[in-house]
């Protein structure tokens, strides 16, 4: 009897040990469920957040640095596969006017994203020369006219951290000494020697646009590019386009002076439609009428 009694003491005892065992892996099993869930779900919100970091990332890029080392950024609107760049700013503080038409476009776009076609993405890329622009305003980023000196003070603004103007260290007839009116200037010591030109380059060839306005100042009028080349038929189209709605006068070519290494003319031997857009003078943004022409512009590529 006393035997019977010890093996069913044991075995009750066993059996209480086996529902403990049991028990506890079923609380393990489920804590590890829990633990794999919450892990999840913050993935799942990291996957967010960082998708919603690239997304702002996609309304402008910075294409490269300047020779002291600012930031040359591009802004972008709309998210069609057309790409039109606009581009101001080559000569920093010197035609300060032509930053300004470009922000001025910027806030434009941005107000009415409607005016853009579903066909189109507009590039902004409003200070091609930063440090240029700072030697002469104090910032590479925006400003007012109240913070530009006198004409005779934004000269040196024309040029950037290395004393090259942009617009002579591009691959069109290039030459180390370029002409800027009656003056010698820098081409630099090569072509694309410069980092905001070679900026422009990389974007340009990875990016393909179907077609680049550049802002300078001051003649007044809408010129055609060509480099040695011809006017492409395009680019004809894109000048009196632009012409036509803003009221300024078209010209097939500059030929003031002597032109070396100039920017629109290397987009045209990249055989890409490009035109200048001179300002009437180096204080006025001309908007009214740079809005007509812009308008104009997206017409024309509305699919």
């Amino acid at each position: 009897m006393w035997y019977n009694r010890c093996i069913m003491k044991k075995t009750i005892i066993i059996c209480i040990v086996i529902v403990l065992v049991v028990l506890g892996l079923y609380y393990f099993i489920q804590s590890s469920k829990s633990v794999n869930l919450i892990s999840n779900n913050e993935v799942a919100t990291t996957t967010v957040q960082n998708t919603a970091t690239t997304t702002v990332n996609k309304l402008e890029t910075v294409i490269g640095k300047s020779a002291e080392g600012r930031d040359i950024t591009a802004y972008h609107y709309g998210e069609g596969e057309t790409e039109l760049l606009f581009i101001g700013g080559i000569h920093g503080g010197y035609e300060w006017n032509t930053a300004l038409v470009a922000f001025k476009t910027m806030d434009y776009l941005k107000a009415n994203p409607e005016i853009i076609p579903s066909n189109v993405k507009v590039t902004v890329i409003p200070v091609l020369n930063p440090d240029g622009l700072n030697k002469v305003v104090g910032t590479s980023s925006r400003f007012t006219t109240a913070d530009v000196p006198s004409t005779e003070e934004t000269v040196v603004g024309r040029f950037n951290g290395n004393n090259v103007d942009l617009n002579r260290n591009f691959d069109c007839d290039w030459q180390a000494e370029g002409k800027w009116q009656s003056k010698v200037v820098s081409g630099g010591t090569a072509a694309f020697s410069e980092p905001e030109s070679q900026a422009i380059k990389n974007y340009v060839q990875t990016k393909k646009p179907e077609s680049v306005v550049v802002w300078y100042s001051a003649a007044g009028g809408v010129f055609s590019s060509s480099c040695h080349n011809g006017v492409l038929s395009e680019t004809k189209t894109l000048t009196n386009i632009f012409a036509k709605a803003s009221g300024y006068k078209a010209f097939e070519e500059f030929n003031f002076y002597e032109i070396t290494g100039d920017m629109v003319n290397w987009l045209a031997k990249e055989k890409i439609p490009a035109i200048s857009i001179l300002l009437t003078n180096h204080n006025d943004i001309e908007w009214t009428k740079n809005q007509a022409g812009i308008d104009a512009l997206l017409k024309y590529y509305t699919e």
